[in-house]
């Protein structure tokens, strides 16, 4: 068969470093075109993979190269223009996360994928981990019993990308480590507790690290770090989600806290068991005969890496091979509690999302 035509828009880091090894590994798909604003990404991208068509408007890219999907990593404020622009043209999008910087925003992408009968998918790499994909099926066993409430987070001691770029200006990004990273582990988390509706947040951001000069984190590598620019995100958010079930969710994001060590984590405990996951370490707590055990499961290194399999699934869903893990739909669902979070943390008072 002919191989998928895909073009990019959006040439930066997370381009290079995460998605074009999924898009050049995987046998059905073909980067005929790349697409930055600032042309010098596209063309030195296009230079490294070996494409000959670059560009700096990605409609002309769309209506020019007859394109099967695009794939958007470009800052997150151009995430849903770029996507529904497509969409529109009858192409599948594949988009880096987070879906949008709005709820209206994600609400036109959905309807656009729902109009145009295109496949709409956003970065949902978490889910892909081995031990992600072992407690889902763990969890479906009835194994944990009922889910009732988690905690998760990821914490960064100082680890600001790009300090003064798009990530730390909100009308380009949307905000700070919430929207960042929060949407990786709050998407993880709701799914492994079978995706109850939320119902209510309560939430406080502070920005205490603007002014940090010190930069510890591999992360800090994401984005162009520019002296004198914007930074009016927070550095640091927590919060409370409460779920339709009765379920509940602690959350906790940091670019920058004094805090001892770097930390991603996942908590959740059921009425049969509960499990822990620190970095890639999982372990599992549970009562065998009268007895409490803790498991600690064993899983081979990831052979593909998490964004690989999320595009390599996208591509097996636009070939019916496979149904998607996650709707647009969710996606608007996730931008409306992190939205109620910063309002909740804006107001000093719980959200109703129901």
């Amino acid at each position: 068969m002919n191989k998928l035509r895909v073009g990019i828009v959006g040439a930066g880091k997370i381009f290079a470093g995460s998605h074009a090894p999924a898009w050049i590994n995987n046998p059905h798909t073909d980067i005929v075109a790349i697409c930055d604003a600032h042309l010098p990404n596209a063309e030195e991208q296009a230079r490294v993979l070996g494409v000959d068509k670059v560009y700096r408007d990605y409609i002309e890219m769309m209506e020019r190269e007859q394109l099967d999907v695009i794939g958007v990593t470009t800052p997150n404020a151009y995430h849903a223009e770029v996507s529904i622009a497509a969409l529109e043209r009858g192409i599948h999008v594949f988009c880096e996360k987070p879906d949008a910087i709005s709820e209206g925003e994600a609400l036109k992408m959905a309807e656009a994928a729902k109009r145009s009968g295109k496949l709409l998918m956003v970065m949902r790499n978490n889910r892909f981990t081995p031990q992600a994909q072992f407690l889902k099926r763990y969890i479906a066993s009835g194994a944990m019993g009922e889910i009732y409430t988690g905690r998760t987070g990821w914490l960064r001691r100082r680890g600001i990308p790009g300090r003064g770029g798009w990530f730390t200006t909100k009308a380009l990004s949307g905000g700070g480590p919430l929207i960042d990273l929060g949407v990786h582990m709050i998407d993880v988390a709701i799914w492994l507790m079978g995706s109850p509706r939320p119902v209510a947040v309560s939430g406080a951001a502070y920005t205490k690290f603007a002014d940090a000069k010190v930069q510890i984190s591999e992360d800090s590598r994401f984005g162009t770090t520019q002296e004198g620019g914007v930074y009016d995100v927070e550095d640091l958010a927590t919060g409370f989600i409460r779920f339709d079930n009765g379920a509940s969710l602690q959350i906790e994001f940091s670019w920058a806290s004094n805090v001892e060590d770097d930390l991603k984590f996942l908590e959740l405990r059921g009425a049969k068991a509960g499990c822990s996951m620190k970095g890639q370490e999982l372990k599992l707590m549970t009562e065998i005969e009268d007895v409490l055990c803790d498991i600690t499961p064993r899983f081979k290194g990831a052979e593909i890496a998490p964004h690989r399999r999320n595009i390599d699934h996208f591509i097996d869903c636009v070939l019916g091979k496979a149904e998607p893990i996650n709707s647009p739909e969710s996606g608007v669902d996730m931008i409306r509690i992190l939205q109620a979070i910063y309002e909740s943390a804006r107001i000093g008072a719980e959200v109703r999302l129901d």
